[in-house]
């Protein structure tokens, strides 16, 4: 049950900047990762405009730093929308991928790929196939017009499981595409243009501020939804609200990354190891360190066996599997 504990506004901002700060500076770092090598003079030169490296300069601004700002928004993104789905669902293994959406737009990618269509169509469809999903579990798992979490639940994975059976039936017939299948559904940041940042990085900022503005009456919802009524919460408002609001979100984020595993299951559980239960210090949590985790497991995708590439959705479940495994065992007690 999330805390009801009075929130100390200086210790919240310090807190909050200092993870602001911290994930700058992985962000900074990042940015000097690769096979070319690159100096802090280098960047400040060419973000100030005092260099004429024009090879540098398109390194710096139109493959590393895009690829590294969308890093940051869906490793956020992700993180934000899974401690809302756990709140919501008051279920310690809800995450982003759970109901479905991330089949939805797989599926939509691979039937793109499938009839031979370009990148920008295949995210478009990969948009599309999530959005349908989303609506589509929003529909089978109301209850008396009001979202219900096992029935919800329940919808998420079955619709999830018919899509990955239609995603399974269309990768026999995919021939020479079916790599990049595969890289979609392993998840993988490389796909996606520098572009891709335009859309995806707003989305992210705006909805994660909506749900995080939110995060203390997801701690009321914790008491029931009874007590949360007579409390002058809409319980039906809101739950469908944030539902929707974050899955557009990940429907945003798996148009341009695939699925990227365990960033929205995990984060949000080391948060309330470090910060403590309360929705309004673990979502803001939850998106920096989901924004950092993320864009070093990139850096390490595309480093570790220069230059070919690590799908990054690998590398964060060889880094997020044993990790969550010692949470299960320390902190949920849920197996042993």
């Amino acid at each position: 049950m999330a805390s009801f504990e009075k929130l100390n506004i200086t210790s919240y901002l310090i807190r909050n900047f200092l993870l602001f700060l911290f994930t700058f500076i992985v962000l900074a770092i990042c940015l000097l990762i690769g096979s070319v090598e690159i100096t802090l003079g280098d960047i400040f030169n060419i973000l100030f405009q005092n260099s004429d490296d024009a090879g540098i300069s398109k390194i710096i601004l139109e493959i590393r730093l895009p690829r590294i700002l969308l890093g940051f928004a869906v490793g956020g993104g992700l993180a934000v929308a899974g401690g809302v789905f756990q709140a919501l669902l008051m279920n310690p293994l809800a995450e982003p991928y759970i109901l479905g959406i991330s089949s939805g737009g797989a599926f939509g990618a691979v039937l793109a790929m499938l009839l031979g269509f370009s990148l920008a169509i295949i995210q478009l469809f990969s948009f599309a196939g999530a959005v349908g999903v989303i609506f589509l579990v929003f529909i089978l798992g109301k209850r008396f017009g009001e979202m219900e979490p096992n029935v919800l639940l329940l919808s998420g994975v079955m619709v999830g499981a018919f899509f990955s059976a239609l995603i399974l039936l269309s990768m026999t017939v995919l021939g020479d595409n079916l790599r990049g299948a595969i890289f979609w559904l392993i998840g993988n940041l490389s796909i996606a243009k520098s572009s891709s940042v335009y859309y995806v990085f707003p989305i992210v900022i705006i909805v994660s501020f909506i749900l995080i503005f939110n995060s203390q009456k997801y701690n009321v919802i914790t008491l029931g939804e009874q007590t949360a009524r007579h409390l002058g919460i809409n319980t039906k408002l809101l739950k469908n609200g944030s539902y929707v609001l974050a899955s557009l979100m990940i429907g945003a984020i798996v148009s341009v990354s695939g699925i990227i595993g365990f960033v929205g299951l995990l984060v949000p559980h080391v948060c309330r190891m470090l910060f403590g239960t309360d929705n309004r210090t673990v979502l803001p949590a939850s998106f920096f360190l989901g924004a950092s985790f993320l864009m070093i497991a990139d850096t390490l995708s595309r480093t570790l066996i220069s230059p070919s590439e690590i799908p990054v959705g690998a590398i964060t479940a060889l880094l997020g599997a044993p990790v969550f495994v010692y949470l299960l065992r320390t902190r949920f007690k849920l197996i042993g």
